[in-house]
């Protein structure tokens, strides 16, 4: 897989656009921030990184989570993602154009894990937090049938979508549903710690919703991935506000621990690492240093495949994967 293939090039770089001008317009008031302690282990020591877009990124003394340690208030937050042009530009013109490749790329291989991992379908109900279009329902349904599913999404456009896909839809947060306590054999959530304010207070919510022994599906970005590592700033993931939270397979081990669940899986299944680094190298002259510049230039096809290999093997890819079950 390439990262054209999920995402066009010139409308990410115009989406980002967007994002520093609705910062602007949003955020310059000093009230609209506040300062966290480490949404890991709430470690107070960290080591300053960069600032980006006004907000200020730290790693963790303790448990080396990256995160924005400036960030806004929960309800400035709110504001933001419902109000934005790069909301809106996101949806229409960034996400939907690539409905079906991301469908094939992205949403179809996650169906199939959770059927090589637990086999037939076992007549669930399974909760998909931040559904957005509903793809990966659509995609888990046809391998799982019998299964009953919920989607909960607190856009409305978005929920409006999920609708016509014949689901139960809860257009709201995963903190603010009501009525499903215990109900759930499996909750998913897709690219959705990274944008959290208190990743924590949701993980505990999520415990609640879910029966004895229920799962729960992540994916998220590692703060020790290759490409979040090499790019720092210049990384198009590092995408304040949205993408406030990076955790690491340790520190999210310990939080997941802490908030009542006990680990199955983490791993690291990326396939786009180099080829990031290499297009901010070749198309966007980003300097990440002379041997990677020299890789970019004259690595071999098979020699760069066998490089993200090597990090997707070893834990060392921005894309983390993670199957917790809630501790009985």
């Amino acid at each position: 897989m390439r990262e054209k293939d999920i995402r066009n090039a010139d409308v990410l770089n115009r989406y980002l656009e967007l994002v520093q001008e609705d910062c602007r317009e949003f955020f310059n008031d000093k009230k609209s921030f506040t300062v966290v302690n480490c949404p890991a282990c709430g470690g107070i020591a960290h080591s300053f990184e960069y600032n980006k877009n006004g907000f200020d990124y730290v790693t963790c003394n303790n448990c080396r989570t990256l995160y924005a340690r400036t960030r806004l208030t929960f309800e400035s937050l709110k504001q933001f993602y419902s109000q934005s042009a790069s909301t809106e530009y996101w949806v229409k013109e960034f996400f939907t154009p690539m409905v079906e490749a991301r469908r094939e790329k992205i949403f179809k291989p996650r169906a199939e894990y959770l059927v090589s991992y637990f086999g037939q379908d076992r007549g669930w109900q399974i909760g998909d937090i931040g559904a957005g279009f509903g793809l990966f329902l659509e995609e888990l349904r046809k391998l799982w049938p019998a299964s009953n599913y919920v989607a909960i999404e607190p856009s409305m456009d978005q929920a409006k979508i999920c609708e016509k896909l014949s689901v139960q839809v809860e257009c709201c947060t995963c903190e603010e549903l009501k009525g499903y306590d215990g109900c759930f054999e499996l909750l998913t959530a897709f690219e959705l710690l990274e944008h959290l304010f208190e990743p924590a207070l949701f993980l505990e919510k999520t415990c609640t919703l879910l029966k004895p022994g229920g799962y729960l599906f992540l994916t998220t970005l590692n703060g020790e991935g290759f490409d979040i590592l090499t790019l720092r700033e210049m990384s198009k993931s590092v995408s304040p506000p949205h993408h406030l939270n990076f955790f690491n397979p340790v520190s999210l081990e310990l939080l997941l621990k802490k908030t009542g669940f006990d680990i199955i899986d983490i791993s690291t299944p990326g396939k786009l690492d180099w080829d990031i680094v290499e297009g901010m190298i070749m198309n966007e002259k980003v300097n990440v240093g002379s041997f990677w510049e020299l890789f970019a230039e004259k690595g071999t096809l098979d020699a760069k495949k066998e490089l993200q290999d090597w990090i997707s093997r070893h834990g060392f890819s921005s894309h983390m994967r993670i199957l917790a079950r809630k501790r009985t």
